[in-house]
């Protein structure tokens, strides 16, 4: 089992540690619903260096990755992020990631931890004929990269403190190589998975445990705390922000799954899938992914049955949990497309009662909640 640049400090803070995508992780330090709200309402720390990056270089790279990808790269200017997934050839979905476009012949890819292996091989499988070299233009750095999200809304205010140059205002899904806490090269991005704000701090393994220790020294004053993988699941379930394995997968295609704004129809764009894509765009789908809110007690959980008012079965839940935020149960999942719209009344088989909910617009928590 992989362990990070930070497993060290895990342990000596208590965490609960598992498995997770082959990695030793902490799934939570003082409880979910605690670090949770310190997310929400102050400032969390989560070692995310499970996640995969791979760079992809060369007077190819843009063309390449607009082939793989569905959104439109060429969008990207240096300093850019753009979220994005890689259709299988099949009309699923082989992972969502981040594009970082460093300049206009390098970009960064951030991947799935569970999937870095089939990410990999996938993009290899394209290679060739774009004349990436493996190991060159092509070249997987994810057991090289520390990886902390320090999110919140005090977490700017946190890092300011660590870094030369103003990151108070940088805009969402940007990024810029700063001097981080006397580590250079770092790279900060304004991404996020929990809603919350806050940043992203990307550096060399080595430089791990100095990043952590200054981190938590800078957010002393502002109660930070260490976060883990269980509050970053219910703080992305409040958002409707998908998790692949649960919400998306090769079966599931981005139309689908409400990823049609990730999904590019340009005339100078070919990607793999754009015409089953298109498609499905045109003429719809007979399913739709849906975030939904709990009108009577109890709490989803992923595979839950569906059903309409008159029993009929009509979908799945994805991802369900009970909300830190809003006390109730939340979540998300696919239904009949009729059933997709907000409103919609549905029911949640839970422990073979068929329990009310009801399709939200996402995100599911809204602001001021």
């Amino acid at each position: 089992m992989k362990t990070t640049a930070f497993t060290q400090f895990h342990i000596e803070a208590g965490a609960k540690m598992s498995p997770f995508a082959g990695f030793n992780m902490p799934i939570e330090y003082s409880g979910i619903n605690e670090e949770h709200l310190t997310v929400r309402q102050g400032v969390g720390v989560f070692d995310v260096s499970h996640m995969g990056e791979i760079w992809v270089k060369g007077p190819n790279a843009l063309k390449f990755l607009q082939y793989v990808t569905t959104n439109d790269v060429a969008a990207l200017s240096s300093g850019k992020v753009q979220y994005s997934c890689m259709p299988n050839g099949r009309g699923g979905i082989v992972d969502d990631l981040l594009v970082y476009c460093i300049d206009e012949q390098t970009y960064l890819l951030v991947v799935n931890a569970s999937n870095i292996d089939k990410d990999w091989n996938h993009l290899l499988s394209f290679a060739g004929q774009f004349g990436l070299n493996p190991g060159k233009e092509l070249y997987n750095a994810s057991d090289e990269i520390a990886l902390l999200a320090v999110q919140g809304p005090k977490a700017i205010e946190v890092i300011q403190k660590l870094v030369d140059t103003d990151i108070s205002a940088m805009p969402y899904y940007t990024f810029g190589k700063v001097n981080v806490a006397g580590i250079s090269n770092a790279i900060l991005s304004i991404t996020g998975y929990t809603g919350a704000g806050g940043c992203e701090i990307y550096v060399a393994n080595e430089d791990g445990a100095k990043l952590w220790k200054a981190v938590f020294e800078a957010g002393k004053d502002a109660g930070i705390k260490p976060v883990g993988l269980g509050a970053r699941d219910t703080l992305r379930v409040e958002m409707g922000y998908c998790l692949y394995g649960n919400d998306i997968d090769d079966n599931s295609s981005p139309i689908e799954a409400g990823l049609g704004w990730i999904t590019k129809f340009k005339a100078d764009k070919d990607f793999v899938d754009k015409d089953v894509l298109m498609k499905q765009k045109s003429e719809g789908t007979l399913r739709r992914l849906v975030g939904f809110e709990m009108i009577d007690k109890g709490v989803p959980r992923q595979h839950y049955e569906i059903y309409n008012s008159v029993g009929e079965r009509i979908g799945e839940v994805s991802s369900g949990t009970m909300s830190p935020s809003m006390k109730k149960g939340v979540g998300l999942g696919y239904v009949q497309t009729a059933y997709s719209k907000p409103d919609s009344e549905i029911y949640i088989k839970i422990r073979e009662k068929l329990l009310k909910a009801m399709v939200v617009k996402l995100p599911i928590l809204k602001v001021g909640n």
